[in-house]
């Protein structure tokens, strides 16, 4: 058995997986838990870090703190809109229980999304016209869309016992995402409007965060070993690379990470590396 560690004992790791060589570049690393990277089409880093958003230059890399007017519970689902313009934020402000909010990137005053709670977000549209997320209602996770604004929700998924990480393909077409049937955590894939639903994988292993890539062509996704359960941080795991044309699979690293790995798309835009955190044993 593996031993557990500590937080006093971890430090964490922002890095950059280049896809076509294979080589990991670290970019940061910090005794501050920071989780679930996104890139911006700046090239800035975003992730989460103690209740707040932070921006990242890789080139100078220091925790810049993204100023979000009376929104200090972040959770590490959120986002950025297609155009740049935007962030999308999960908060558990006034409720106690996560809802989604959008914000300008810059930072300033929110903007209320979702009204039911609670609400996590993952994913968005790449028309930047329609959210993504995970939600409990009745005791049950399911995937739903809504529009950017807000609005009537669109429960897409149904007859799972958990549903998670949702994702759309660069082409609008398809929306990824992790979810349990008979105890079983694998990916699958469902049309926007929630037909055609596929399962995706169906090994061992407990499969979370499908992100397919800005070309197509794969889906990156975070696979835990056989018999765990949800999606804990400080474990080993595997970062996988899914390849479409095949449905062949191939690890890309083992590291210790898992929650707040990859929970929120990572892809750089032009998608030859993708933004990752894990867990460095300080001992």
């Amino acid at each position: 058995m593996r031993p557990l560690l500590y937080p006093s004992e971890l430090k964490y790791r922002l890095s950059f997986f280049d896809i076509e060589t294979g080589q990991i570049k670290p970019i940061l690393v910090t005794d501050r838990l920071i989780e679930a990277p996104n890139w911006h089409p700046d090239g800035m880093i975003i992730l989460n870090c103690e209740g707040c958003l932070f921006r990242i230059n890789p080139v100078d890399p220091k925790l810049i703190l993204i100023p979000i007017e009376g929104l200090k519970d972040l959770n590490n689902d959120h986002g950025i809109t297609p155009d740049g313009r935007s962030l999308i934020v999960s908060d558990s402000r006034d409720t106690g229980s996560s809802i989604i909010y959008t914000v300008p990137y810059s930072g300033g005053r929110p903007s209320q999304v979702t009204d039911a709670s609670p609400s996590w977000w993952h994913g968005i549209s790449p028309d930047g016209k329609t959210l993504a997320y995970t939600a409990r209602r009745n005791g049950v996770f399911d995937i739903y869309s809504c529009p950017f604004e807000g609005g009537v929700e669109k429960r897409l998924t149904d007859d799972f016992d958990h549903t998670d990480g949702p994702d759309y393909t660069a082409d609008g077409k398809w929306i990824w995402f992790n979810g349990s049937k008979s105890g079983s955590m694998d990916l699958w894939r469902i049309h926007p409007d929630g037909t055609d639903i596929e399962r995706m994988t169906s090994g061992t292993s407990v499969d979370w965060f499908p992100h397919p890539s800005p070309d197509g062509n794969t889906v990156l996704y975070l696979a835990y070993e056989e018999g765990t359960e949800g999606h804990p941080r400080n474990h080993y795991v595997e970062l996988r690379l899914l390849h479409l044309k095949d449905g062949s699979e191939t690890c890309l690293s083992e590291i210790f990470g898992g929650q707040g790995t990859i929970n929120v798309p990572c892809w750089e835009p032009n998608g030859r590396r993708f933004a990752f955190v894990d867990v460095l044993k300080d001992r």
